[in-house]
């Protein structure tokens, strides 16, 4: 099959320190090891001919149905063949930590079960007869390198690939495995009862029958329904939205360290066809407010503590930027690989992200909001080395504030005084302030105060027109809907006619069919060509914002569209073609599941306790008064 599945046909697997993506004709597209930003082994996601991992009944394409196993991230496709059925089922391994010596992978301690480096593949028949094939085609270095498959061992179940600098791939079957060039395939014909494995590992020894497959596909569901088991969800219609978005954001997640992952691709386009490609396979800053308030609002709170400390201890250690690798890496250069295709033709295909070194003044007040909404659930003490810390970062953006940056969106034209940047650094004096009173320590208080009420008043001055609407810059009438972190930061209070006005300006004018854009691409230097999709977080922050002015009918029809667009497996890309409903952008997208969970939770409250107290629920909750 040589046409590209849409991007919001993928199915995403995970065991917390690689992924996959599998198309619905069950081939794995995506896979990259040993660590989701390592080069690709199949990366027929980014062109056709970049590598792949088949395994499923011959002839047929089209599945009757595909779902995940409920509660787990475990996949589970059925088929109808012309002459019997089959289902197929996927994972990668997680399985009981082995003890031992200390491991270098692991800059945290190991949890009871960990990533084996193992996905796992089952197929049983269920019904009359299915011829099943197996076709493993891994193309090292982003599809440039073919591998060298031998056998291991006296028969034809286990066969082993490799390539100059890459990983070592074990593959191991039931079927007979023959090699063929850098192609490793197998068939068989199944009647109803029999079932074969097929698994390919990198790190710990693949299962060698199917029972032990099967044995590695029972531990990996225990431990996502054990996992899930841990969240506080509603009982609501919409359960499982929130059910699904959590899982994704655990699947993002990069164990060894705490980081959690901003895709788990790149290059997906933001518009068909177009150059707005990016590589998203690191850690963010600017999501790490909205992460900690998600994780702590479902009950998540090991892994939010495990996501606070990788962003603390990087950033104090080593200096902040607004993005880092999974392991705090500062350094992530950009370059193209010129020798893929592109998704549907997209190119460049860029690994790496050249907007690593880019100034953008909401980093501090990101960093800020997470370190008090930790401190709030936590109430642990900060040691005189962390505070020392904190103490620098609020300092940075009282001192930087009334510079230009780039912006929260990463533009690569000049900079502007953009409004929500100046909005984050009275972010960062506001939460500064709050734990300087609740440390003691008065000066940093007062001083920190004040300079809140200096931005603020700037911000109102000066990021307002003529009509009360906040702009995008000083100096223009652009909209942008980072305006929206107005409210939903704390800035102003939501029955500002300001806000009010700020809102409903969005959802009019910076919206296509009802979704909304980031900004309008014709009326913002960005130094880029070409349309976008709507970004979908967006949409979903205009949900939260537009509950909080008391538009709540507006706001529960505009989520219940954005949740009718999710994928089949209520999964998100990072946009959504207004017209079409096509996924845009790389996928699955953490930053958008964490808007779902945020306005989610939030009309949830508003039907069954009334309107929260302010943006993120009353557990969460900064002043909605302006300073002074």
């Amino acid at each position: 099959m040589s046409v590209f599945p849409d991007i919001g046909s993928y199915a995403f697997l995970s065991d917390c320190e690689t992924n996959a993506l599998v198309a619905p004709s069950g081939q794995v597209e995506w896979l990259c090891v040993p660590r989701p930003d390592s080069a690709s082994i199949f990366g027929a996601l980014l062109d056709r001919s970049a590598g792949l991992f088949g395994f499923g009944p011959g002839g047929v394409e089209v599945p009757s149905q595909r779902r995940y196993v409920p509660g787990t991230m475990v996949l589970e496709t059925t088929w109808h063949t012309p002459t019997g059925w089959l289902v197929v089922t996927d994972a990668l391994v997680l399985g009981p930590w082995r003890g031992g010596s200390r491991s270098d992978r692991y800059q945290r301690v190991p949890s009871d079960r960990v990533a084996q480096g193992v996905l796992v593949r089952t197929a049983t028949c269920i019904e009359g007869r299915v011829d099943v094939l197996l076709n493993c085609l891994p193309l090292f270095g982003y599809g440039a390198t073919p591998g060298t498959w031998s056998y291991q061992g006296e028969d034809y179940s286990h066969a082993v690939a490799s390539a100059q600098g890459g990983p070592e791939l074990h593959l191991t079957s039931d079927l007979r495995l023959a090699l063929t060039g850098p192609r490793c395939h197998g068939r068989t014909v199944l009647h109803q009862g029999e079932h074969v494995f097929a698994a390919l590992s990198w790190h710990a020894p693949p299962p060698a029958s199917y029972g032990e497959a099967l044995a590695q596909l029972a531990g990996t569901t225990a431990f996502w329904r054990e996992w899930l088991s841990e969240a506080r969800l509603p009982d609501h219609q919409w359960r499982p939205f929130l059910e699904r978005s959590a899982l994704t954001l655990k699947g993002l997640s990069y164990e060894p360290t705490g980081a959690i992952l901003a895709a788990a691709t790149t290059s997906l386009p933001e518009a068909p066809g177009g150059s707005r490609n990016w590589d998203y396979r690191y850690t963010w800053v600017r999501d790490s407010a909205f992460m900690l308030r998600a994780l702590l609002r479902l009950g998540f709170e090991w892994e939010a503590y495990q996501y606070f400390a990788f962003l603390i201890e990087t950033m104090l250690g080593s200096g902040v930027q607004i993005m880092y690798g999974l392991a705090g890496e500062r350094d992530l250069p950009e370059r193209t690989l010129d020798h893929l295709s592109g998704y549907r033709g997209a190119r460049p295909v860029r690994v790496g992200n050249g907007a690593f070194d880019q100034h953008q003044h909401d980093v501090w007040g990101m960093i800020l909001d997470s370190v008090y909404t930790h401190a709030r659930h936590q109430g642990t003490q900060m040691g005189p080395a962390g505070w020392n810390g904190i103490v620098q970062l609020v300092d940075a953006a009282v001192e930087r504030w009334q510079e230009p940056d780039r912006g929260i969106w990463e533009i690569r034209g000049e900079p502007q005084h953009f409004t929500a940047s100046k909005v984050m650094c009275w972010v960062a004096a506001d939460r500064g302030a709050k734990l300087a009173a609740a440390r003691g320590d008065a000066e940093c208080a007062a001083r920190w105060r004040r300079a809140a009420e200096e931005i603020h008043a700037d911000v109102c001055a000066r990021g307002v027109d003529g009509r009360g609407v906040f702009v995008q810059h000083y100096g223009s009438t652009a909209l942008d809907a980072s305006a929206l972190l107005i409210p939903l930061m704390g800035f102003l209070p939501p029955g500002d006619e300001r806000v009010r006005a700020t809102v409903l300006a969005i959802a009019d004018e910076l919206s296509h069919d009802g979704l909304v854009l980031r900004y309008r691409v014709e009326a913002t230097d960005d130094g880029l060509e070409g349309e976008e999709g709507t970004f979908t977080i967006c949409s979903f922050w205009l949900v939260s914002a537009l509950a909080l002015i008391g538009e709540h009918g507006r706001a529960r029809s505009l989520c219940e569209k954005l949740l009718s667009l999710a994928s089949p497996l209520h999964l998100y890309a990072e946009e959504l073609d207004a017209v079409s409903g096509q996924h845009l952008g790389n996928y699955p997208q953490a930053f958008t599941h964490l808007a779902l969970i945020d306005a989610v939770t939030q009309l949830i409250e508003l039907e069954t306790t009334g309107p929260a107290p302010g943006p993120g629920g009353a557990a969460d909750q900064v002043s909605q008064e302006p300073p002074g």
